[in-house]
Parts: C-alpha cells; sequence; structure tokens
C-alpha cells in the first residue's frame, strides 16, 4: 500500500506538470490533431508494455462494454474538451477546475454504486461549490466563460469513466484495459481530429525541439504511465479513495504554472481552492472516516 500511495503521489506531480505541457502543445499544434497523436504515442507504449508482459487476454462482452464506455468518457470525450479548453483559459484556472474531479467522482459513486450521502458530503459539496464561486467572481464579477465550461465537462466526464474503469478492472487486468483505452481512444480522437482540422497532421511538423521533447514526456510519462499506475490503483484501492490524490494536482499545476508560464496567482485563486479542498476531503467521505476512526464513541455521543 506504501508502494501505490507513493506511486500515486509522483503520478500527481506529473499530472500537474502535465496541464502546464498541454498548455504550450495545444499553443504550438492544433489541439485536436496533437492530441490524438499524443494518446496514440501514449497508446502504443501502453500496448507494448501489455503485451511485453503476456497479461494480454480476451474480454467478455460486459468487460468490452465497461472498457469501451470507459474509453469514450476517459479517453475522446475528456481530452477533446481538455485541449480544447486550455486554448482558451490560464493553465492555473483549469487545474483548479479539474479539482473538482474527487468530489464529482465520490458523487457519481452514491449515484451508480450505491455508497450513502450523508450529511458531511453534502457539506462537502457546499464547501466545493464556495470554492468554485470563489474561483468565478474573484474579480468582482461572477463569470462563466467557454473554455472554463470545456474544462468542467472535461473533469465531469472523467469522473464517469473511472466507475467504468472500476467495473472492468473487477474483473480483467488494468494494464490491459489502460493499453487498449488508449489505442482504440486515440483512433477516435483522429478521426474527429480529421474533421475540425482538415489540415492539422501537416501542422504537427516544424515544431522546436524542446516542443517535441515536452510532446513525448507528456504522451508516455504523464498518460502512458500514469494511467498505468492510475488505473491499477482505482482496481487495487477504488475509484473514491484514488480519486482524493488528484487534490494534489491543482497544487502542483498552480505551481508549475506560475514558474514555467509566469502566470499570476491570485488571491481569490487560493483561497477558492482551499474551500474546494476541504469540500473534496468531506465530499468524498474522507473526513468522516477519519473522524469516526480517531474520536471515541462516548467524545461523539457528547
Amino acid at each position: 500500500m506504501f508502494l501505490t500511495y507513493g506511486l500515486m503521489f509522483l503520478v500527481m506531480v506529473s499530472w500537474g506538470l502535465n496541464v502546464v505541457m498541454l498548455k504550450v502543445l495545444v499553443e504550438a499544434f492544433p489541439p485536436q490533431t496533437m492530441t490524438a497523436f499524443r494518446i496514440m504515442t501514449a497508446g502504443v507504449v501502453t500496448v507494448l508494455i501489455v503485451l511485453f508482459g503476456r497479461s494480454f487476454r480476451t474480454l467478455t462482452k460486459s468487460e468490452w462494454m465497461y472498457m469501451l464506455l470507459g474509453m469514450l468518457f476517459g479517453v475522446i470525450l475528456h481530452h477533446t474538451f481538455l485541449a480544447q479548453g486550455l486554448t482558451m483559459i490560464h493553465a492555473s484556472n483549469a487545474v483548479l477546475i479539474l479539482a473538482l474531479l474527487p468530489l464529482t467522482t465520490a458523487l457519481f459513486a452514491v449515484w451508480f454504486l450505491g455508497e450513502r450521502l450523508t450529511k458531511w458530503r453534502l457539506l462537502g459539496i457546499a464547501l466545493a461549490l464556495i470554492g468554485v464561486l470563489f474561483i468565478q467572481g474573484g474579480a468582482g464579477v461572477l463569470s462563466v466563460s467557454l473554455g472554463e465550461i470545456y474544462l468542467f465537462i472535461a473533469m465531469v466526464v472523467q469522473a464517469i469513466s473511472f466507475i467504468f474503469i472500476k467495473k472492468a478492472t473487477a474483473t480483467l487486468d488494468s494494464k490491459q484495459v489502460t493499453g487498449m483505452m488508449l489505442i482504440i481512444g486515440s483512433a477516435g480522437l483522429f478521426i474527429v481530429s480529421l474533421i475540425v482540422e482538415p489540415q492539422g497532421v501537416a501542422s504537427m511538423v516544424g515544431a522546436q525541439p524542446f516542443v517535441y521533447g515536452v510532446f513525448f514526456f507528456s504522451a508516455v510519462v504523464a498518460t502512458a504511465i500514469g494511467h498505468f499506475v492510475f488505473n491499477a490503483a482505482i482496481q487495487k484501492i477504488g475509484a473514491g479513495q484514488t480519486a482524493i490524490f488528484n487534490n494534489f494536482v491543482p497544487f502542483f499545476g498552480l505551481v508549475f504554472s506560475a514558474i514555467f508560464l509566469q502566470e499570476t496567482i491570485h488571491m481569490y485563486q487560493l483561497i477558492g481552492f482551499l474551500f474546494i479542498v476541504a469540500g473534496v476531503l468531506f465530499g468524498t467521505g474522507y473526513a468522516e472516516r477519519y473522524w469516526v476512526r480517531k474520536v471515541p464513541i462516548h467524545e461523539k455521543s457528547m
């Protein structure tokens, strides 16, 4: 378990950095085409790992259904809206919207997996919403841009994908699920890119070597290896508990966006972030479980 938690922490660091890297990539390449090639590269790497480890087997009908649904929501829809949204807003705001992922995952676990919606989770929802209001209304006027809507949709569909991944990995090796989701999903992304960006493939050449280095690091380390570890953790400790680690992503995203993109981090963003983290801790049930475990029964009844 310690190894799982340690690897998850490193994945969160790479994912926080990945939001910044994606901001660089969508400004250098057509976003939809770049996303298709990035996910395709990640898919090839993961499939090679699966074949090398000889962990591939034929899927049942239910496994195909859960894997394809996870791929649709977690690969095609998530990465499409993520790439398009990052062309419109700062990376720092993007990571704060993505910070709602653990809470959204917990809510879907209540609706689809039968988990209880307690008063503590309702408190978490309220705190997270207050955090969102701080972020959106920090300049004094409450407003929502199209890019923020795209990022919110990207967050929601990824949370939905975690539910299907959990169901798929109940009987199927997580490495195979990851590889198949990425390689099949990249084909879908590529088809979409041909429609919305007909000249996109030609635009993928001629960039600076540094940009291609960012591309391969994002594809191989953050996406391929990151999804391997994350999906394995979902299989081992569950979707809700795994999603709690996503709290680290906005923190590292804010830090890296300030360092590498020179984006200004405003006080209202930090306040909103703190409310969202508090909301996630209550909304996912983590704070409640910790309190029940730590406080004696007679003390709770006072």
